[in-house]
């Protein structure tokens, strides 16, 4: 049974009773609550050191006994922190303004005893087991079964590019059917024409269209590639929007009519050769509509469309072809098992058998094979572990989607617990969402999810849990980082979905809920998941007092700082989706909000947010471009994460100006800063920051170097500057720094700089000599922009570079030596000029003559 979430309600209860940094905490009803909380505290301590960290190997025989007294200590810790929390909201109404009565249920005093007593009960019943345990014979207890699993964190075994590959990196058996595809696709016919891939659900129907998708030639083939995704339920503005956002059209989308949104799509892909990927179509109804967006202009353009059933391709296209995707057969689901499991290594001679029998028993399903893969790549190899797996695989049917859910629910029965609430959670989250794995981490946190182990952060942990979940192939990476190859955004597939939400109704963790004739039980938490606009939302209590998050992923009609006054426990308020005018006074109620995103149009940081103390996100989007903070942002001491953009370009650069601060802030990374006169430096602000976007327009000196814990620093400079950098930075991003040429052995001299990008003048002069200096860790390196022309560079002066992109029109060649970097694995050029073009194809013809045949060359036309 994981316990991060008790932990963190330690955590809370250690901060009310010892801090001085909130005023809040000063109450006198606080203040005499502190001997109760203490107790508390000593008591949660205590039971989860004799229940999760002391536990006698001994008990394992008893271990079902053990489970149930862990859930019920759960359960009434969850009791305790619902006590708490309700204590300290009334004390805060009360206390802190007049402009709300206080309710009734609010309206209380602090008294723990029965919860107490409930704690005491679980230890006696453990103790007992613990007794009757040491009475048992030892040669009659049972071995652990499969369905146990181990509570602790498991280990990260494996290198990060490994474990996040994508499916369809490594699938085996599609590449006849992609050849197939392609050459349908690419034919000299001017028409447009549709082509389909039908099958069942988890045969591979979308990673054979990505890996069609993403072939160099039909790449080049195409001016124009779109991928959109459909589902079961139809939104004609999210497809037009998707279609947009693909081709990169610069427009305030989320406001623009669907007439005006029609107009553009058309206009963008008239007289182009365009492919557009339909993935996941489910209804007739739903080609007729999508079909008026595509123009009709002899240009050779293709559709491909994904579907599970073979009416809707046929009347997509009666003539066109309609390819099956079938049925791994054995080798190939052999191929790919041995593939997920073993990584290209040889097999041991015993798990053939046994091997067999598994991919037998998942009939060629390529989503069954990669997810059993998933269990058997994390457990040690057995013999006996592979024979019982193959004997459960062979107890369900897996051609119908109820046999896949049970063939897909043993990964899930084999996950460590403290990866079961984690992935739950996912479920929640609206079909074929693109989750940003920063994000997604910071809910984790945020929730409780993540336990703290030793001196990692939560984060890091979170980022552990996550590459575990792809490395059982339950979560697939859709995106990755350029620079270091880690994954940005990842999604679950249909039926991974399915089996989040079958088991997260049969534990009864999550709870879905959309109106208010669904009885929740007493101290037990939910989550709301809004993916529709709706209008009946209501809530069983006044206030909704077991309601822990509110996730919205659409626009609301109704009034939502209504329902603030019910939301006064809430951990997690996400309304990124949510244009609200004003900041609604409400929200101040809420100050158990550990994660908060607000879309606000109006100018102005509203300074009672700072009165919110538990937050650690802060999500703040608007339209403006500098965002004033108060100065009193420094009372949210438990602040991790400071993020703003604007909400119909991500890629605008928005700024937090920062003109004063009271005390240091505990903040791991913020998006963007301005430092006002007010403010002396970093080092006194943010101590502990870890990720910074920093913006100046003054001619100063700027001194990062006292910040230790820097690992990524982006500073954009309107005007020339003198930085320091820390040795702890790994990546570093400059924009219109105008440095000299000379100040990048500051640079290079940094022992941990993985990725380096110079944007638009960031340094200034002709010509950059390396002069024989070395970045000894850098892997990635960026060039776009600067006024180059002469760059003299050494293969020794980047002695683990593995991508190399530049964006220079004045810039002749690349230096030959570049090309013997024994690394080197990718040369990216956008560039007008035909001699950087000529030298890059040379760096690679004669690698190639050294027999070098991994070096990828990519040179494309740019227009400024």
């Amino acid at each position: 049974m994981a316990y991060a979430g008790i932990h963190m309600f330690m955590e809370k209860l250690n901060q009310v009773i010892n801090s001085n940094d909130i005023p809040f905490f000063n109450n006198l009803e606080i203040m005499y609550a502190r001997p109760q909380l203490q107790v508390l505290h000593d008591e949660l301590g205590s039971m989860i050191q004799t229940l999760f960290i002391d536990q006698d190997q001994d008990l394992h025989h008893e271990l079902e006994k053990v489970n149930d007294r862990k859930k019920k200590f759960k359960r009434a810790a969850e009791e305790a922190e619902y006590i708490v929390d309700l204590f300290l909201s009334g004390v805060y109404i009360r206390n802190i303004t007049e402009d709300y009565p206080t309710p009734e249920d609010l309206n209380i005093s602090l008294n723990l005893d029965d919860v107490r007593r409930s704690l005491k009960s679980v230890e006696i019943d453990f103790f007992n087991i613990r007794i009757d345990s040491m009475k048992m014979d030892s040669s009659l207890r049972p071995k652990t079964t499969l369905d146990q699993s181990a509570a602790g964190p498991s280990s990260f075994i494996g290198s990060q590019q490994e474990s996040m590959k994508l499916l369809n990196e490594i699938i085996v058996g599609f590449d006849h059917d992609a050849e197939l595809i392609r050459d349908k696709l690419v034919e000299d016919q001017r028409r447009l024409d549709i082509v389909s891939i039908v099958g069942m659900g988890g045969i591979g129907k979308t990673t054979l269209a990505t890996k069609v998708f993403n072939d160099g030639y039909v790449k080049h083939h195409f001016h124009v590639r779109v991928w959109v995704t459909v589902s079961q339920t139809y939104d004609k503005r999210g497809v037009l929007i998707q279609i947009l956002e693909s081709i990169r059209a610069q427009l305030d989308l989320e406001k623009t009519h669907d007439s005006r949104l029609r107009e553009l799509v058309h206009r963008h892909l008239f007289g182009k050769r365009y492919l557009i990927v339909i993935d996941d179509i489910w209804h007739k109804q739903t080609w007729d509509k999508l079909k008026v967006f595509f123009p009709h202009d002899n240009s050779g353009s293709r559709i491909l469309l994904t579907s599970r059933l073979y009416e809707v391709a046929k009347h997509a296209n009666s003539d066109g072809l309609i390819h099956h995707l079938g049925y791994l057969n054995k080798e190939k689901s052999w191929e790919l098992l041995c593939e997920m499991v073993f990584h290209g290594k040889d097999c041991p001679e015993w798990s053939i058998k046994p091997g067999m029998q598994i991919v037998e028993n998942c009939q060629g399903l390529p989503l069954a094979v990669v997810v059993i893969a998933g269990v058997l790549a994390k457990e040690a190899q057995s013999e006996n572990f592979w024979v019982e797996i193959a004997k459960r695989t062979g107890s369900y049917i897996v051609g119908d989607q109820n046999g896949c859910l049970e063939t897909l629910a043993l990964s899930y029965n084999h996950l460590p617990l403290h990866l079961r609430e984690c992935f739950l959670y996912l479920g929640g989250f609206p079909e074929d969402y693109m989750f940003q794995v920063q994000k997604l981490i910071w809910l984790w946190v945020a929730e409780g999810f993540v336990q703290q182990a030793g001196d990692r952060s939560l984060e890091d942990i979170a980022e552990s849990y996550l590459i575990d979940l792809i490395d059982r192939n339950l979560v697939m990476v859709a995106d990755r980082k350029k620079s270091d190859g880690a994954a940005r955004t990842c999604k679950v597939h249909d039926l991974v979905r399915e089996l989040c939400l079958k088991k997260a109704k049969e534990e009864q963790l999550e709870r879905y809920k959309s109106s208010s004739n669904v009885i929740t039980p007493p101290y037990t938490p939910y989550r709301m998941f809004i993916e529709k606009d709706t209008n009946d939302l209501s809530f069983t209590h006044s206030p909704s007092k077991t309601l822990r998050s509110f996730l919205c992923f659409t626009f609301l009609s109704f009034d939502i700082a209504k329902c603030f006054y019910s939301f006064v426990l809430l951990r997690v308020l996400d309304l990124h989706k949510c244009e609200l005018n004003d900041f609604p006074k409400g929200m101040e109620l809420l100050v158990h909000l550990r994660y908060l995103a607000i879309w606000k149009e109006s100018e102005g940081f509203p300074t009672s947010i700072c009165n919110l103390w538990n937050l650690q996100t802060l999500i703040y989007i608007s339209k403006h471009r500098c965002i004033d903070l108060p100065g009193n942002i420094s009372d949210l001491v438990n602040l991790r994460h400071l993020r703003t953009y604007q909400p119909y370009n991500k890629r605008t650069k928005t700024s937090f100006l920062l003109r004063s601060i009271e005390k240091p802030m505990n903040l791991q990374s913020i998006s963007g800063i301005v430092l006002g006169d007010g403010v002396d430096n970093f080092q006194k602000c943010f101590p502990c920051i870890k990720e910074l976007t920093y913006t100046t327009y003054r001619r100063k000196r700027n001194e990062f170097k006292s910040l230790t814990y820097l690992e990524n620093l982006k500073v954009t400079c309107y005007g020339g500057i003198h930085i320091t950098f820390p040795t702890s930075l790994k990546t570093l991003t400059l924009e219109k720094c105008f440095l000299p040429w000379s100040d990048m052995s500051i640079i290079q001299s940094l022992p941990n700089l993985q990725v380096l990008k110079l944007k638009e003048d960031a340094f200034k002069g002709s010509c950059w000599n390396t002069n024989e200096q070395d970045f000894p860790q850098l892997k990635f390196l960026r060039l776009e922009k600067l006024d180059i022309e002469v760059w003299e560079a050494y293969s020794g002066s980047f002695p683990c570079l593995r991508q190399l992109e530049v964006i220079c029109r004045n810039l002749k060649e690349i230096p030959l030596e570049i090309g013997d970097i024994p690394t080197l694995q990718l040369i990216k050029i956008w560039n007008g000029n035909h001699s950087i073009g000529q030298s890059v194809r040379r760096i690679q013809e004669e690698q190639r003559d050294f027999g070098n045949y991994d070096l990828k060359i990519d040179v494309k036309r740019f227009f400024w």
